[in-house]
C-alpha cells in the first residue's frame, strides 16, 4: 500500500488549505483514514479520523476549523482546514489502517509528510 500526500503549502493565519491523500494498492478494504500532525520538537498528534461508514473525530484543536472526508471509491482523504494558525504549522501525515484478507488482520500505513506553514 502507497500513500499519496499533497497540498500543504505556505499560508496567511486564517487562511485554508486542502490536504489529499490518495492510497493505492491492490484490492484495498481501507477501515480508518486519519491524518496527524508533527511540529518541530513535538509528538506527533492525531489531528481527525475517518471510519469507512463515515463517522468521524476531531481533535480539540481542529474542532470547528477542520474537516475530514473521504471517497471511498478513490481511496483518498482530505482534510480541509480553515482559519488556520501559526500554531497549525506542521508535517501533516495521513495513515490508513487497512483489512489485509490474506492475513486476516488490520494493517497500517503512513504516507510522507506534507508541510503546512502558517504566517503570522
Amino acid at each position: 500500500v502507497q500513500l499519496q500526500a499533497s497540498g500543504g503549502g505556505l499560508v496567511r493565519a486564517g487562511g485554508s488549505l486542502r490536504l489529499s491523500c490518495a492510497a493505492s494498492g491492490s484490492s484495498l478494504v481501507i477501515v480508518t483514514m486519519r491524518w496527524h500532525r508533527q511540529a518541530p520538537d513535538s509528538q506527533r498528534e492525531l489531528v481527525a479520523r475517518i471510519s469507512r461508514e463515515g463517522s468521524t473525530y476531531y481533535a480539540d484543536s481542529a474542532k470547528g476549523r477542520f474537516t475530514i472526508s473521504a471517497d471511498n471509491a478513490k481511496n483518498t482523504v482530505y482534510l480541509q482546514m480553515n482559519n488556520l494558525r501559526p500554531d497549525d504549522a506542521a508535517a501533516y501525515y495521513c495513515n490508513v489502517e487497512v483489512m489485509d484478507g490474506q492475513e486476516g488482520r488490520l494493517k497500517n500505513y503512513w504516507g510522507q509528510g506534507t508541510q503546512v506553514t502558517v504566517s503570522s
